[in-house]
């Protein structure tokens, strides 16, 4: 059974810390031309973070985010800013229990914690909504998580998440799938980066490979 939400005191006290730290870290560029490319071959621009709840690095060409404790969700941002375009990353959790969300973020203000997010889970669900202030604001499709055949889950399998984004219009896939499109114009422009949310235990482990955004055709 998917939760309804995050608890709301535990999602402000233990995310912004290191979330702020590898933002810090990784904010050198600006508005980016398409496209863009990040493979994480070196530690470039992505920092190194660590603390009690979670740990975030550049480890053998993916970006390796660990969260360590339960109902915790962390983020880690890119520094860029985007706006159309076809977002993608490929996500493979290694380690922990199945009821977890690992994704992508777009469009997005980290520091003030607004985003569209779009995110998987080991058990095989999808989650794609938006963030306001460091919190759930709504999902913009279904009723919340739902379940779907396009998500391979369990552990050391790739799950590839593209978003194309025309203005306000949004189409999302899982493994070239299509899983929902939606309209909302509420965020038009911001960074990408990516997300682990520990929701039936932790540790959680998720690599990340190949974000990149490519201009529409």
């Amino acid at each position: 059974m998917r939760p309804l939400s995050l608890p709301l005191r535990p999602w402000r006290r233990w995310f912004l810390p290191l979330a702020l730290v590898l933002l810090r870290a990784a904010c050198r560029g600006g508005a980016t031309g398409l496209p863009w490319d990040e493979t994480f071959d070196n530690a470039g621009a992505w920092s190194s973070g660590e603390d009690a709840y979670s740990r975030g690095a550049v480890v053998d060409g993916t970006y390796l985010f660990e969260v360590l404790q339960n109902d915790v969700s962390r983020w880690a941002a890119a520094g860029q800013t985007f706006s159309d375009g076809i977002y993608e990353v490929e996500a493979t959790q290694t380690d922990g229990p199945f009821d977890n969300g690992y994704g992508l973020l777009f469009r997005a203000n980290p520091a003030a914690g607004d985003f569209y997010l779009f995110k998987v889970s080991g058990d095989g669900y999808v989650w794609i909504g938006r963030y306001r202030d460091g919190a759930e604001e709504t999902t913009l499709i279904g009723d919340h998580w739902f379940e779907s055949a396009a998500v391979q889950g369990g552990l050391n399998v790739a799950n590839r998440l593209t978003v194309r984004a025309e203005a306000g219009n949004m189409i999302f896939y899982v493994n070239g799938q299509e899983v929902g499109r939606v309209t909302d114009n509420t965020f038009t422009a911001g960074d990408v980066g990516l997300l682990v949310q520990t929701l039936g235990g932790a540790p959680v482990t998720v690599r990340f490979d190949n974000l990149s955004v490519r201009p529409l055709e």
